[in-house]
């Protein structure tokens, strides 16, 4: 699925939108370097929220793809999202 047309071209899309607003990785909430070349750790990996593995029919639904650093995404696999650490309880 990953190597079909349709996919590189979604692919190819969602990161320029991603790029046009820097968007920052949905896992870590860090920036992502978008000039960073393919299978660096800090480039931009698209991330499938709901796991292709387990919905395979969401595999180009943009709704279900977000950007992240390839290390995020390669780290996670297709398991959940580690927990975020939440709302601090007072301003600091």
């Amino acid at each position: 699925m990953l190597n079909s047309a349709a996919y590189q071209k979604l692919s190819r899309e969602l990161k320029a939108e991603w790029r046009a607003i820097n968007a920052p990785c949905w896992l870590c909430g860090q920036a992502i370097d978008y000039d960073a070349p393919f299978n660096d750790p800090n480039s931009c990996e698209p991330d499938h929220v709901k796991p292709r593995k387990t919905h395979p029919h969401l595999a180009l639904d943009r709704n279900n793809i977000r950007p992240s650093h390839c290390r995020c995404n390669r780290s996670r696999g297709a398991g959940a999202p580690a927990p975020g650490l939440g709302e601090p309880s007072e301003e600091w």
